[in-house]
C-alpha cells in the first residue's frame, strides 16, 4: 500500500476554492453584491459621521465655545420683557468678560426691496440696531462690501445678513444699492457671511444705534433724556474655561430687579445638539446596512447550497482520488469566505469613495475610522463563514458513490 500525503497547501486550496467563483461569475457577482452594499453602507455611515463631527469640532474651535448670549425673556405677566439700557455696561464689570456686543430688535421697522412691495410681504426679515463690534465678537466675516463705522452708523446705511440678502435678491454691492426700510430708503453698505452661532443675524438688516434712533425712532427716555435702545440681545465673549461661572451671573447682572426675565444661553450648544440629532440617524442607517449584510449572507448561503448540488460529480471525483472530508469541507467553506471577502472589499472601497466625495463637497476633513473598514471586512468574513458552513458540511458528508451518480 502506497502512503500518500493528503495535505493541501494554502495556495492550492485558494485556487480550488476560487474555481466555483470563476466558473459562475455572474452568480458570484450578484451574491457578493449584497455583502458589498451592506459593507459600503456601514463604512459610509461611520465615515460620514466621523467627518461631520470633525468638521463640527473645527467649526466650534474656530468660532469658540466661550460665547454667551443674553436675551430678553418673558415678563411675569407673560408679555415680552425688556433688558435695561444699562445691561451691557453692567456686564462689562464682571470678571472674565473679554468682549461684548449687542443688538436691539426694531419691531416696528420692516425690510423691503422697494417701496412698491406690499407691507405684508416682509419675507420674515427684521431690523436690528447694532454696536459696531458685532462682527468681531460673533466672528462673522463680510461677504461683500464693508461693515458699519462711526460715520455710517449715524446715517441711513444698513448691512444685510446672509439670508436677508438672499431673500431680497441682492448678491453684490453697487453705489446705488438701496432698500426700503422703516418707510425710507437706506443705502446697503455690505453683506455678511452666514453666522453659525447667531442665526437671527442672518435674517436681519443691521443699522447703527444712532441711525435707528434718528430714522426709526428706536429710543428710550432715561431721566427725561432720549437714548438709543434698549438692547434685546447681548453677546458676551468670556475667558476660556470660565463660561459656566460667567453664565451663572449674567441674568442677575443684566437685570438685577428681574433676573428671571433674562434668558442666558451658549450658542455653541446648538451646534453640538445639531450633531447629536444628526448622529441619531446613524443607528438607522447602520441597521439598514446590517439588513443588507443579512440579505447578502442569505444570497451567499443560497449560491453555496446550489453549488454543492451542481458539483456533486466534482465532489465524488475528488473523494475517489483521495480527498478527505476535511478538504472538501475546507474547499466550500473557503469559497464562501472568499466570495464574501470580495464583496466586503468592494463595499469598503465604495463606502470610502462615497465618504471622501461627500466630505470634500462639504469642506470637511476626510476621516474613515479604522473600525469602519476593518469591521466591515471582519463582518464580511464572519458572514461568509456562517453562510458557507452548512453547505460545506453537507458537501463533505456526501458519499463518493452517491456523488458520482449522473445528475
Amino acid at each position: 500500500m502506497i502512503a500518500t500525503d493528503s495535505r493541501l497547501g494554502w495556495r492550492d486550496g485558494l485556487r480550488v476554492a476560487s474555481v466555483g467563483m470563476r466558473a459562475r461569475r455572474l452568480r458570484a457577482t450578484l451574491s457578493a453584491l449584497g455583502i458589498a452594499i451592506g459593507t459600503a453602507a456601514i463604512v459610509a455611515v461611520l465615515g460620514l459621521s466621523s467627518s461631520s463631527q470633525a468638521g463640527l469640532i473645527a467649526e466650534i474651535n474656530q468660532l469658540g465655545t466661550n460665547l454667551l448670549t443674553v436675551e430678553a425673556g418673558q415678563s411675569f405677566t407673560g408679555g415680552q420683557a425688556k433688558l435695561p439700557l444699562q445691561a451691557p455696561a453692567r456686564i462689562t464689570h464682571l470678571d472674565h468678560v473679554e468682549e461684548l456686543a449687542h443688538t436691539g430688535l426694531v419691531k416696528e421697522a420692516k425690510v423691503y426691496r422697494s417701496a412698491l412691495v406690499p407691507p405684508a410681504s416682509t419675507g420674515g426679515l427684521s431690523v436690528r440696531a447694532t454696536s459696531l463690534n458685532l462682527t468681531a465678537v460673533l466672528g462673522v466675516g463680510l461677504a461683500r462690501g464693508s461693515w458699519l463705522n462711526a460715520g455710517t452708523a449715524r446715517e441711513p446705511v444698513a448691512v444685510l445678513g446672509a439670508v436677508a440678502a438672499q431673500r431680497l435678491g441682492i448678491d453684490r454691492i453697487r453705489p446705488d444699492q438701496r432698500i426700503w426700510l422703516g418707510h425710507q430708503w437706506f443705502d446697503v453698505a455690505g453683506i455678511l457671511e452666514a453666522s453659525p452661532l447667531e442665526t437671527d443675524i442672518d435674517s436681519s438688516a443691521l443699522v447703527g444705534y444712532p441711525a435707528a434712533q434718528q430714522y426709526l425712532g428706536y429710543l428710550s427716555l432715561v431721566h427725561g433724556a432720549k437714548e438709543s435702545g434698549p438692547p434685546s440681545s447681548i453677546y458676551v465673549r468670556t475667558a476660556t474655561g470660565h463660561e459656566a461661572a460667567v453664565q451663572s451671573l449674567l441674568a442677575a447682572t443684566a437685570n438685577p430687579e428681574a433676573p428671571n426675565e433674562v434668558n442666558v444661553s451658549q450658542p455653541s450648544d446648538v451646534l453640538t445638539a445639531r450633531a447629536a440629532a444628526a448622529g441619531a440617524f446613524d443607528s438607522l442607517f447602520l441597521g439598514l446596512g446590517l439588513v443588507a449584510l443579512v440579505v447578502g449572507a442569505v444570497g451567499v448561503a443560497n449560491i453555496m447550497i446550489i453549488s454543492v448540488l451542481e458539483r456533486r460529480s466534482e465532489i465524488g471525483l475528488r473523494r475517489a482520488l483521495g480527498a478527505t472530508k476535511g478538504q472538501i469541507r475546507t474547499q466550500f467553506l473557503a469559497e464562501s469566505i472568499l466570495l464574501a471577502l470580495v464583496g466586503g472589499v468592494v463595499g469598503v472601497l465604495a463606502g470610502a469613495a462615497a465618504t471622501a466625495g461627500y466630505a470634500e463637497s462639504k469642506g470637511w476633513a476626510i476621516l474613515i475610522p479604522v473600525e469602519a473598514w476593518s469591521g466591515g471586512i471582519a463582518a464580511a468574513l464572519l458572514i461568509g463563514a456562517l453562510a458557507g458552513l452548512m453547505p460545506a458540511v453537507r458537501a463533505s458528508r456526501m458519499p463518493p458513490t452517491v456523488a458520482l451518480r449522473t445528475v
